[in-house]
């Protein structure tokens, strides 16, 4: 691909020539005036203009430098031979061929386009000169077909490549006749450019059509895109091998579709769950026909039985197949399965890692150090689990931390070891209280507090390290609460009337990548909520940075609601199981942390509630499902 060179002289001239001067009157001024003429040398081209065509044609467009507008633009033909531009600093371009039409044709078999452009400055009294260079700044294809098309294909094949596959002005259309041909794309403006295209034939064996689509994304001005197309020993398939090569900026690129037979595909890794594998099969659908024969078997490694689930056709010769209730940490082997035939090798997956929260029975806990209340770990526990803070709460960590709400003689988080416990032989008791008419609302959550803001509010740091990907959070629950007596505040589009509606609790469980820099918050405990700084409350529903959320709301008048669902009728006020589904954003992305954040008072942040509402919380529990 050779380029062409244009040369533009300029000359400065002395300021006498105020006749010469209406040409430009905004560009008169204090700094002086010089003169600029323009000539334009070109070698021969290939092109189907010739070069004085190209140069008659050739359009010059110079701008000040600083992009505050266009100056003067010319067809070079009918550029006057003396251009009077004040001293200052400018850019040229020059465009020719088809770009410098005025209708030009997006896609052209033989019409290139150039483009140049250089800086320069206009001095008073100083000769100045400047080198534009332009070059081909088409997209070009060169298609090519191998001899392998023509032998098993029937006459009438094509390969249609294009910038838009929905408008056919800008597309060109291989065939036979031009194979190897280069065809011309403009594609300066355009944002983000990519060729679509497709391969249309009727295979000779059976007289069957056969279509194959695709997209080169990223493509780039003043590159040739040679594609050479072949048909593989597999029926119903072929690969492109793709080379990208322009001189001046070389990119080499290979394409292969692999060919389709029927047997595995491979799994992407975050579609192996804990719990769940999504697994996938290719299926040439010329020998087998009968969608609900395509099956995948599958047990665990060293296992002599068979497990079969049925396969759902994804799109044409593609299948997926739901392999579930898996044990977390264990490799499995499956297969294909077709009329009860095994297609070709089998495969393996191992399961990701499932665990449970640390003291997730609020076994552990240990009196603060001088004081009356607790913490939720104790250094000196039998078990590691126990030893390390990973539970909060808002009575703070007075002399080992920070102080909280117990430090005003408000504790609203203890243990409970009645008779009645569910799991192991403690839970804990999140319990609403008041001072002074002021509602503390009791809770406990995975994180730190960060410390009370005066009299009015307090500091959470929430979340824990976390990189696991359940399904579900059970636990047990019980809840006992009046109508809420105290209002100071409430969520928008929230409506409470104090002394009729009942208090309720909330247990939200959300996933995430919260970075602490963004959330405010410290690296293991990423998000800061400030009570008193309504701009910290974060939605989980809607936060970008949520990877998965599920919650349960319990009326203290026997309701419950999930995940903004129905409320109904529910036994809150006796220990039972309750599990939470957790509704996933993003299959594809692992969470750096976990939240859960239970109130004994769903709108304590608010400073609403009932100042005698109490949470029992006992036996969280990850589902890997």
């Amino acid at each position: 691909m050779k380029n062409f060179r244009i040369f533009a002289i300029i000359a400065a001239a002395a300021v006498t020539a105020v006749s010469c001067s209406n040409e430009l009157k905004e560009n008169e001024g204090s700094k002086g005036q010089g003169t600029l003429t323009i000539g334009v040398e070109l070698p021969q081209t290939k092109a189907a203009m010739t070069s004085d065509e190209l140069l008659s044609s050739a359009v010059v467009n110079i701008y000040k430098a600083d992009y505050s507008g266009l100056v003067r633009t010319y067809t070079y033909s009918e550029a006057p031979s003396t251009i009077y531009l004040a001293a200052d600093s400018y850019r040229v371009d020059v465009i020719a061929g088809e770009a410098s039409k005025t209708s030009p044709a997006a896609a052209s078999w033989e019409q290139k386009s150039y483009k140049g452009s250089s800086d320069f400055t206009i001095s008073a009294n100083v000769n100045t000169s400047v080198q534009v260079e332009a070059k081909v700044n088409n997209a070009v294809s060169k298609i090519s077909f191998d001899t392998t098309i023509a032998e098993n294909f029937n006459a009438g094949y094509t390969f249609t490549i294009g910038l838009d596959s929905s408008d056919s002005t800008t597309q060109l259309v291989y065939d036979s006749s031009n194979s190897g041909s280069e065809g011309y794309f403009i594609v300066d403006g355009l944002v983000e450019p990519s060729f679509t295209w497709t391969f249309s034939g009727t295979l000779a064996k059976d007289n069957s059509a056969f279509t194959k689509s695709g997209t080169i994304d990223g493509i780039e001005e003043g590159k040739l895109y040679g594609m050479t197309v072949k048909y593989t020993v597999k029926d119903g398939v072929l690969v492109f091998e793709l080379l990208v090569d322009y001189s001046t900026d070389v990119v080499s690129e290979t394409i292969v579709f692999e060919p389709v037979s029927t047997g595995l595909a491979a799994s992407s890794a975050y579609e192996i769950w804990a719990g769940h594998a999504t697994v996938h099969a290719d299926v040439d659908e010329t020998e087998f026909t009968d969608p609900t024969a395509v099956k995948f078997a599958y047990r665990a490694e060293g296992d002599t039985d068979w497990t079969t689930v049925d396969a759902t056709r994804a799109s044409e010769g593609y299948y997926d197949g739901l392999i579930s209730g898996l044990t977390p940490s264990t490799t499995y082997e499956y297969k294909l399965v077709i009329d009860g035939v095994d297609q070709g090798s089998s495969s393996t997956f191992t399961t990701e890692v499932g665990g449970n929260v640390p003291n997730a029975s609020f076994e552990y806990y240990s009196l603060v150090s001088g004081s009356s209340y607790y913490k939720w770990y104790d250094t000196s526990a039998s078990a590691t689990e126990g030893q390390t803070m990973f539970w909060g709460s808002g009575n703070g960590e007075g002399s080992e931390g920070v102080s909280g709400s117990a430090s005003m003689g408000m504790i609203i988080t203890v243990p409970y070891t009645g008779s009645d416990v569910p799991d192991g032989s403690a839970a804990v008791c999140a319990q609403s209280g008041s001072i002074l008419g002021i509602l503390a609302a009791g809770n406990i959550f995975t994180g730190q507090f960060a410390g009370l803001v005066g009299t009015s509010g307090g500091k959470v740091n929430f979340g824990r390290p976390w990189t696991t990907r359940p399904t579900a959070v059970r636990f047990w629950a019980k809840y006992n609460a009046g109508v809420i007596n105290i209002v100071d505040g409430l969520p928008d589009g929230v409506s409470i009337t104090k002394n009729s509606d009942y208090d309720r609790a909330n247990i939200k469980v959300a996933l995430g990548t919260w970075d602490y820099k963004t959330y405010g918050g410290t690296r293991n405990s990423p998000v800061l909520v400030n009570t008193t700084d309504k701009t910290t409350f974060v939605d989980y529903t809607t936060d970008a940075s949520t990877v998965a959320y599920g919650d349960v709301i319990l009326y203290g008048d026997g309701r419950q609601q999930f995940n903004s669902g129905t409320i109904e009728s529910a036994t809150v006020s006796e220990w039972r199981q309750i599990t939470i589904p957790l509704e996933y954003s993003s299959e594809t992305t692992y969470p750096t942390h976990i939240i859960i954040s239970c109130a004994a008072s769903m709108y304590g942040d608010y400073f609403t509630g009932c100042d005698s509402a109490k949470l029992y919380l006992d036996g969280f529990e990850l589902i890997y499902e």
